[in-house]
């Protein structure tokens, strides 16, 4: 089975930790958490234990996939 093409898919490609480092570079700890509520951004802020959330969380991870794709819809 080929890979499906996704052109128009700004996650397709993109890994968790991408995503992540470039909000975290873009918005900062602080106002991640505020944008999304998960609490791990704000009470232990590192790249690890945020990775290890969202990968254990779908719902976390969701939201941070709809503010990655947001910050490219805005440009």
């Amino acid at each position: 089975m080929e890979p499906v093409e996704q052109p128009n898919n700004p996650l397709h490609g993109v890994k968790l930790l991408d995503m992540l480092e470039y909000l975290v570079a873009e918005h900062g700890w602080e106002k991640l958490h505020k944008m999304t509520s998960i609490n791990v951004f704000g009470s232990r802020p590192t790249i690890k234990s945020g990775l290890k959330m969202l990968r254990k969380n779908t719902w976390a991870r969701e939201k941070i996939e709809e503010l990655y794709a947001e910050s490219f819809r805005k440009k």
